[in-house]
């Protein structure tokens, strides 16, 4: 029998137990690639920039400017791609938040090497993007976007997310210091690397029903 009259084999969804632990671990790593970023005073991407720098510009604080950007992208995310994500993501930019805030009062450095720090603290962020898209959900803001583009016109999540990354960073040249916003810069390309390469439509479908 040829390989091409063989039925693939069904996939099923993923629990909500299962889809409840992604966003928990995924939340945890992600949350620890954060601190190691913030222990090596480095930038991050995404919504996340944008709000950092609308604090440094603006008479917003980062928690106002973060909840402003993210009004127009849930509204997106609840109208074309559906409540589901839209709790999910809620979830965990809910989690995020509180681990980002325990996590450096239970993981420290003595000292640490930004360049190590941007590969490997980008690393673990992709990983926790990944496990959060592979579950149907996400942190909100440009990750909604990104998701919205590739569902609808298949553009790459982590291509797109690494020019989105860019821009901010190369923003951040009139308010940090450049050597800061180059190393940052390779942890961009190293969380967005990690996506690009595993996140792609077709390779995985433990979120499509049997």
């Amino acid at each position: 029998m040829s390989g091409s009259n063989v039925a693939p084999t069904p996939t099923k969804r993923h629990t909500r137990l299962e889809d409840a632990l992604a966003v928990l671990i995924g939340t945890l790593i992600i949350a620890l690639g954060v601190s190691l970023f913030s222990q090596a005073g480095l930038l991050t991407g995404s919504t996340a920039g944008i709000a950092f720098l609308l604090s440094y510009t603006t008479s917003l604080n980062f928690g106002e400017a973060f909840f402003l950007i993210n009004i127009p992208f849930y509204l997106i995310a609840i109208r074309h791609i559906g409540w589901e994500f839209t709790l999910k993501t809620f979830a965990s930019v809910f989690c995020l938040s509180f681990f980002s805030d325990v996590t450096p009062r239970l993981v420290s450095f003595a000292s640490v090497q930004p360049v190590y720090v941007a590969v490997i603290g980008g690393f673990l962020m992709g990983v926790g993007f990944l496990m959060l898209f592979r579950h149907d959900a996400s942190l909100g803001g440009i990750n909604i976007l990104s998701r919205f583009l590739a569902d609808k016109y298949g553009w790459s999540i982590g291509k797109f997310q690494m020019l989105v990354d860019l821009i901010i960073l190369s923003s951040s040249l009139f308010i940090v210091d450049m050597s800061l916003v180059a190393i940052s810069v390779i942890g961009s390309v190293a969380l967005n690397m990690i996506i690009a390469v595993n996140h792609k439509p077709g390779r995985y479908l433990g979120n499509v029903s049997i």
